[in-house]
């Protein structure tokens, strides 16, 4: 059984928020919401593997020396809808009771990740509006060493496609070999992506059909292999896609890319 580290795709919902007064804000509600449960359920379709889906915020707060323990337990680690942030900076950064008492530095998980993929661990990273360059640039991923090892680069400028006519798939003939025409048949449109650039060192298996940008592309990096897929797994972008019959079938496909054996 793959055992496989999933973290993004969670959400604190508040509201809605009332002006009662020009000096009184009050939100009538508060809901933490694993938007990743569409995603752990595919991956755990077959009975084979087991998800452990993680919010950022408490991947965040790990303690030095549980993130190389989890590259040790786990098979394959999902990055999805995260920004660069997370891997660069650290909680004790911002307490300043902490300054001057030590020198404050700690592991690099960007290049944590990349070694263990090396060794032969498995990577996935999931498009977003906080991935690859992001909203903004708020993903920064091609500013940190994830750009060593992702299928496809990164833009350096905003990257967000999106319409509300949606998009659609289109199998490369590299593809083939994992995905089939039919495998698409009846598939909802997605509502965005980000767009990235062909590298050399990538095979893209899945374009959008309306632009030929990468959607699925994958990659070997030592013993391992990254693949990136450049839609949401989740909503707002798959918000029609996770309804979709054959959904938990394409993540399974995915997943295989990179399972390592």
């Amino acid at each position: 059984m793959a055992k496989i580290y999933y973290v993004g795709d969670w959400a604190v919902l508040t509201g809605p928020t009332f002006a009662e007064s020009p000096f009184q804000f009050a939100p009538k509600g508060l809901e933490i919401f694993n938007y990743g449960t569409w995603l752990k359920n595919a991956l755990e379709s077959d009975g084979k593997h087991q998800v452990n889906s993680v919010a950022s915020w408490d991947f965040y707060k790990l303690p030095p020396g549980e993130y190389e323990k989890i590259l040790e337990e786990y098979d394959v680690i999902i990055f999805s809808d995260v920004e660069g942030k997370l891997f660069q900076l650290a909680p004790d950064f911002f307490v300043k009771e902490e300054f001057g008492g030590k020198i404050l530095i700690f592991p690099d998980r960007v290049k944590l990740t990349n070694e263990a993929v090396a060794r032969g661990k498995g990577l996935m990273m999931l498009g977003g509006w906080y991935s690859f360059t992001g909203e903004l640039g708020k993903g920064g991923w091609g500013r940190t060493k994830f750009r060593n090892v992702l299928p496809v680069a990164c833009l350096e400028q905003e990257d967000l496609v999106e319409s509300t006519e949606g998009f659609y798939p289109k199998v490369t003939e590299a593809g083939k070999k994992v995905f089939f025409e039919s495998d698409f048949e009846g598939m909802p449109p997605i509502l965005g992506y980000n767009e990235t650039r062909i590298i050399p060192e990538g095979e893209v298996l899945v374009t959008i059909e309306e632009t030929g940008h990468p959607l699925v592309a994958v990659r070997k990096v030592g013993k391992g292999k990254v693949m990136a897929y450049t839609s949401d797994p989740a909503p707002h972008w798959g918000l029609n896609f996770v309804y979709w019959e054959h959904y938990n079938n394409f993540w399974l496909k995915c997943l295989s890319l990179v399972l390592p054996g």
